[in-house]
C-alpha cells in the first residue's frame, strides 16, 4: 500500500483541515444561536467561555490552514507547466480539464469558483472569532450585530460546502499527483 506525497497533501488538506473545519460548523453554530439568542437557555460557564473561544480560534487556524494549503502548496502543482512534447495530461490537472470541452467547464467555473470561494470561510469565521472574542454574550445587547455574526457564519458554512464539493469533484476528475511515493504497509 503506498501514496504519493502529492496524494498525501491533497487528503490532508481536502479530509484533514478542510472537513474538520466543515464538521466543527456544527458546534459553532449551535453555540452560537443559543448562546446569542435573547434569551439564552442555560448560562455559559468560565469553563465554557474559554472552550469557545478556544473552539472558535480552532476553526479560524483550520479554515486559514485549508486555504493556505490549497492555495500555495496544492494550487501550484494543479496548474503546473506543461513540458514541450507532453502527450499525457494526466499528470498535468488544469491542463488535461482544458483538454476536452467536456471537462473544460471543471476548470472554467468549478476551480475559478473554489479559489476564490474558499477565502471567504477564513475571513468570515476570524470576524466571527473576533466578535466572540471581544463581546462573548454580551453580544445580545446589539441585535443587529448578533444577526451579521450569524449571517457571515453561515456564509462561511456555504462557501465551505461550495469550495470543498468542487474540490473533491476536481480531484476525481483531475487528480494532483506525483512526488515522491511513501510505502504505508507492504503486501503478501
Amino acid at each position: 500500500m503506498e501514496i504519493s506525497t502529492r496524494d498525501l497533501l491533497t487528503v490532508l488538506h481536502g479530509m484533514g483541515f478542510g472537513a474538520l473545519f466543515m464538521l466543527a460548523f456544527a458546534g459553532a453554530i449551535g453555540e452560537l444561536y443559543g448562546g446569542w439568542s435573547p434569551n439564552p437557555q442555560a448560562p455559559l460557564t468560565h469553563r465554557g467561555n474559554v472552550m469557545l473561544r478556544v473552539y472558535l480560534i480552532g476553526m479560524v487556524a483550520l479554515a486559514w490552514l485549508t486555504v493556505f494549503s490549497g492555495a500555495y502548496v496544492i494550487y501550484p502543482w494543479y496548474r503546473a507547466l506543461v513540458p514541450a512534447g507532453t502527450i499525457d495530461l494526466s499528470g498535468y490537472p488544469q491542463k488535461f480539464l482544458l483538454s476536452s470541452k467536456t471537462t473544460s467547464e471543471w476548470h472554467n467555473f468549478g476551480m475559478e469558483w473554489k479559489e476564490h470561494v474558499a477565502w471567504i470561510a477564513p475571513i468570515a469565521m476570524t470576524m466571527v472569532a473576533y466578535v466572540y472574542l471581544k463581546y462573548g454574550r454580551g453580544v445580545n445587547k446589539y441585535r443587529e450585530l448578533r444577526k451579521v455574526v450569524l449571517i457571515f457564519t453561515a456564509g462561511a458554512v456555504l462557501a465551505t460546502a461550495v469550495a470543498g464539493a468542487f474540490g473533491a469533484f476536481l480531484n476525481k476528475y483531475a487528480p494532483v499527483r506525483g512526488g515522491a511515493t511513501i510505502h504505508l504497509m507492504n503486501g503478501e
